[in-house]
């Protein structure tokens, strides 16, 4: 069952990032709505194998996104670890749910890989925005970038650990809001990562990162990490001469108060 987690954690992270590296808008769109689905597909057959008195961890064998240039070479790929997943499945009612939504998904995949293939930039390594971000600019938002993403991902997962596992009412919602909140920052990251060409795995997470011993300990190192992601936005907000950008990370800075407020519920 453990093997099946990792499988599927693997699989939700390939159809993310995919939906991050390929340009087209419309696919885009489609392929972000499925990685949801397969985050939720996670979180129930976790759920399952707690049940069961047994235990998952975030071991990872795809540490690295293989740097694809064209749609069909990422969508094939895609779809090869689709088809290889689907035998560990067995014959319960979950397994049976998420075997139909991936079959749908191998039919979306499928119509796309009938259409003209596009090219994808996500790993070119331009490092290019706009004429509007000077040398130095840009470096920022590059190092923000890989920070935050990484951040982003090891909040998803370690609040989703704890919520697994959590029987308070209080702490169960406050995680899912938070969950819900570092999908979208992933989401934003990870597609700024793409437009630049520097679109990148996060690193793995060690157990001691989601194996919280001491809530209020975490949570109050938490909320010192958001209040430096706060400062974080605020200098790129005032440092960048792109002014739909100053304003977006005006909106994240913003964010991240209400994000201290939830925290502050857990203590």
């Amino acid at each position: 069952m453990n093997n099946l987690y990792k499988q599927k954690h693997q699989l939700w992270l390939k159809i993310v990032f995919a939906s991050f590296a390929i340009n087209d808008e419309a696919i885009k769109s489609k392929l972000y709505d499925f990685s949801q689905i397969a985050f939720r597909h996670l979180k129930w057959i976790g759920s399952d194998i707690l049940q069961k008195g047994d235990d998952y961890n975030y071991d990872r064998d795809y540490k690295s996104l293989e740097k694809f240039t064209s749609n069909h070479e990422l969508l094939n790929d895609l779809k090869s670890d689709i088809i290889k997943i689907q035998e560990l499945y067995d014959d319960s009612i979950l397994s049976k749910r998420v075997i139909t939504d991936e079959s749908y998904l191998l039919e979306f995949i499928d119509t796309l890989l009938k259409i003209n293939d596009q090219k994808i930039t996500a790993f070119d390594m331009a490092m290019k925005w706009s004429d509007e971000l000077d040398e130095e600019q840009t470096k920022s938002l590059v190092l923000f970038l890989f920070e935050e993403s990484y951040k982003e991902y090891e909040l998803i997962m370690v609040y989703a650990y704890m919520q697994a596992r959590t029987s308070n009412h209080l702490h169960f919602n406050v995680f899912q809001d938070l969950i819900d909140e570092s999908h979208f920052h992933l989401k934003s990251f990870g597609n700024m990562m793409s437009k630049l060409g520097i679109l990148t795995l996060p690193r793995e997470l060690h157990e001691m990162t989601y194996k919280v011993k001491d809530l209020d300990k975490f949570v109050v190192a938490g909320i010192a990490e958001e209040e430096a992601a706060k400062e974080m936005c605020k200098q790129l907000s005032e440092s960048i001469s792109n002014e739909e950008l100053s304003k977006f990370f005006d909106f994240i800075n913003y964010q991240e108060n209400y994000h201290i407020e939830l925290m502050k519920k857990l203590l």
